[in-house]
């Protein structure tokens, strides 16, 4: 009877919650429809797990060997036209920067610290001999309120909706587990979805085994949707774009501006390799792990090459502006990828769940509309800056959120060549107060850290440690210069402390007393 109860609680709160955002989205609607030929297209291509330098465009100041690795001709072309954010960066793991985009949030201040499960009220933290993990949001986000161990806040895209915008999903959600609203695009302002869920990699990627969707095989992972390619040799990636070249079209016949989200599952695992493109990479003589991965990322870029060319031939890409970025740092992990561990992404440090730079530090590229030239922008940026940006962009300037001020800041003047020692110097904070993957990895578990200008500290919460990194001279993090630079680091532990206190950020916990850890600018030594 108690479950019944919560359940109808659940389907009520749905309810009211989706009837408050429809009435809101008519009012908003109707008083910006005069504008809408004004607004710019918007199309955002969310990939997964790829690496800072996992593509032959670099974002580094030189191309390096990874560059060299692989071959995406696409996105050396939309660079030309965008601009390039060399210090972008997004949380270690999925589900946090995804709902951070969304929301505007810190992970630290939205609390869906770690990724999550799609199924509800399950925690992804692996076990700890020594510390437990706080209560963290291991549902994700909500559109509604009083939804258990959600964020509740106001997504982006219902705001884009509420102003007549055509909203569309394609590909990865994973933005809340099954059964809460957040599980369903739908549900966080989106018109259209197509494979969008709670799971947040596919089981399959190929049609000859329908994404997953077996008898007696089928896991919460298997790719929704997409039936009209099962049994076929269409890749997932191919899948995805056939279905968003098709969405597109509504838009464009009503002449609405539209947003498109196409979130693409490569290059996440499993490392499957996409046949039109694999061959090539074992002609060279790299081994077949490799080589599928490769043929991933290629399939990602011929994506993004169909639907910015049918942009072009529709005559609307000078009116679409076009993001591009990935949600974390490079998967580095062997297996399942090839090599040492903790060097996929070199010169970087370590990888995904790291919060060194490998696991952290992303490409991003904004194409603005005619008339902005391309340029590069080194200026440290993070992921929730992407929700004013975009709402900026749009001409937004008009709403309301049931979440606080967002944290995130806006990029456009960054974008028109207006940088200051403001942007340099704005703090941008991690925290990851979980257990990730067992074993513990460099920089993975239980972290915290904070960057302001080239500085940048690292909390290790398990070791009660802090470490000082200057990333112009160190990308690597090879030097701690804690032990010798003690007044930096005492200052920006206090400064990474007092925002975490600010946002009421989870810490974890000792097994043995329960106790709380202790924050950064508690810690004495620096040795």
């Amino acid at each position: 009877m108690l479950a019944f109860k919560q359940q109808h609680f659940l389907l009520l709160s749905l309810l009211f919650g989706c009837i408050g955002l429809s009435s809101q989205a008519q009012t908003i609607s109707a008083k910006q429809k005069a504008t809408q030929g004004d607004r710019p297209n918007i199309v955002v291509f969310f990939v997964d797990d790829l690496g800072w330098q996992d593509m032959s465009e670099p974002f580094y100041k030189i191309k390096t060997a990874i560059n060299e690795k692989f071959h995406t001709p696409h996105l050396e072309t939309l660079a030309k036209d965008a601009v390039k954010f060399t210090n972008a960066y997004a949380t270690p793991v999925c589900t946090p920067s995804r709902v951070s985009f969304l929301t505007g949030l810190n992970a630290a201040h939205h609390r869906v610290t770690n990724w999550t499960h799609p199924k509800a009220n399950t925690t992804t933290d692996s076990k700890d001999e020594l510390l437990n993990p706080p209560d963290w949001n291991i549902n994700g986000l909500s559109p509604v309120p009083n939804i258990p161990h959600t964020i509740y806040a106001t997504p982006f895209p219902s705001i884009l909706k509420a102003n007549g915008y055509y909203t569309i999903h394609i590909g990865k959600a994973h933005w809340g587990s099954a059964g809460t609203p957040g599980a369903s695009p739908l549900n966080l302002g989106f018109m259209i979805n197509i494979a969008g869920h709670s799971a947040g990699h596919p089981q399959n990627y190929y049609g000859e085994q329908n994404y997953g969707n077996l008898p007696g095989k089928t896991s919460y992972q298997a790719v929704p949707d997409l039936m009209e390619y099962h049994g076929t040799s269409t890749f997932l990636t191919e899948a995805l774009t056939e279905e968003a070249l098709k969405a597109l079209e509504e838009p464009i016949r009503r002449k609405e501006p539209f947003f498109l989200h196409f979130s693409n599952y490569a290059v996440h695992v499993p490392i499957q390799p996409a046949p039109r493109f694999v061959q090539k990479y074992l002609d060279r003589g790299v081994d077949s792990t490799e080589a599928a991965y490769a043929s991933l990322v290629e399939g990602y870029d011929k994506s993004i090459g169909d639907i910015v060319q049918f942009l072009k031939n529709k005559g609307i890409y000078d009116n679409t502006v076009i993001i591009f970025l990935s949600d974390n740092g490079g998967l580095s992990l062997s297996p399942p990828r090839s090599g040492k561990p903790h060097t996929q992404n070199l010169p970087l440090k370590a990888g995904k769940g790291s919060l060194y730079e490998g696991g952290i530090r992303i490409p991003l590229l904004i194409k603005p509309t005619k008339g902005h030239l391309a340029s590069s922008n080194s200026s440290p940026v993070m992921v929730e800056d992407l929700f004013p940006t975009i709402l900026q962009m749009a001409k937004i300037k008009d709403y309301q959120l049931v979440q606080q001020e967002p944290d995130g800041k806006d990029l456009t003047a960054l974008m028109n060549g207006k940088s200051d020692n403001n942007w340099n110097s704005r703090p941008l904070v991690w925290h990851n107060p979980n257990k990730w993957t067992t074993p513990d990895g460099p920089g993975i578990n239980f972290f915290s850290a904070i960057r302001q200008g080239d500085y940048k500290l690292l909390y290790n919460m398990k070791q009660e440690k802090l470490e000082l990194y200057n990333l112009q001279d160190d990308i690597g993090e090879q030097h701690n210069l804690a032990p010798t630079m003690k007044g930096k680091t005492k200052a920006l532990s206090k400064l990474l402390s007092d925002q975490l206190r600010l946002w009421k950020a989870q810490l974890p916990t000792y097994k043995s007393t329960g106790q709380q850890i202790r924050y950064p600018d508690q810690i004495n030594s620096f040795d």
